[in-house]
């Protein structure tokens, strides 16, 4: 983060802001020295929620971490007239950790729905079926084209050129199946596909 931004000689420098009404007028202005500077006014109070809640300090920072993000990402929903910055957060922060509490239910139904005896396996063992069962239940709603190259990719591990090769399509089109079929994995968080082939 820079002092100061480029043609502006008179912007405060990030250690010189820091109190609450600074603070929300960053925000307000959308102003990205408020991400770094509400991170560190106000994560404590988020992630202790978070680890009171969840149980888990680690699965607590992640949701810290979502947290600021969506609320620079929502920043424009936040009214100062209809309550504090910290409540507004701690709004977020409450329901962040419901999403991951209902995420560790979900893993723990796919984990018993594959089988799989938690006591007798690895946690990457465990993460691996669970990662297996929730690619394949969100290819299957993918477009068939998609779903084919995806499936060939992930569960054959072929490259795009293979994958050319084994479906008679153009290389150029095996790309741009499994762009649209990344995407769309991504927009729904699916495991395993942070990065495309």
């Amino acid at each position: 983060m820079t002092a100061s931004r480029a043609g502006d000689g008179n912007a405060a420098r990030p250690q010189d802001l820091g109190g609450d009404a600074e603070i929300v007028a960053l925000l307000l202005r959308g102003d990205d020295r408020w991400l770094a500077l509400a991170h560190r006014r106000w994560s404590r109070l988020v992630h202790a929620h978070a680890v009171r809640v969840l149980g888990d300090a680690r699965e607590a920072e992640d949701v810290a971490q979502h947290v600021f993000v969506a609320a620079w990402r929502g920043r424009r929903g936040f009214r100062p007239e209809l309550g504090t910055l910290p409540a507004w957060l701690m709004g977020i922060t409450r329901r962040k950790t419901a999403d991951a509490l209902s995420a560790r239910t979900r893993r723990l139904e796919l984990v018993a729905a594959a089988g799989v005896r938690i006591r007798d396996e690895t946690a990457g063992d465990v993460e691996r079926v669970i990662d297996r069962v929730v690619v394949t239940e969100e290819l299957a709603r993918l477009p068939r084209v998609q779903r084919d190259v995806l499936t060939l990719a992930y569960f054959a591990d072929l490259t795009q050129v293979q994958i050319a090769d084994r479906t008679g399509l153009p290389l150029g089109t095996v790309k741009s199946h499994a762009r649209r079929g990344m995407r769309r994995l991504r927009l729904r968080a699916v495991p395993g596909v942070e990065s495309g082939r």
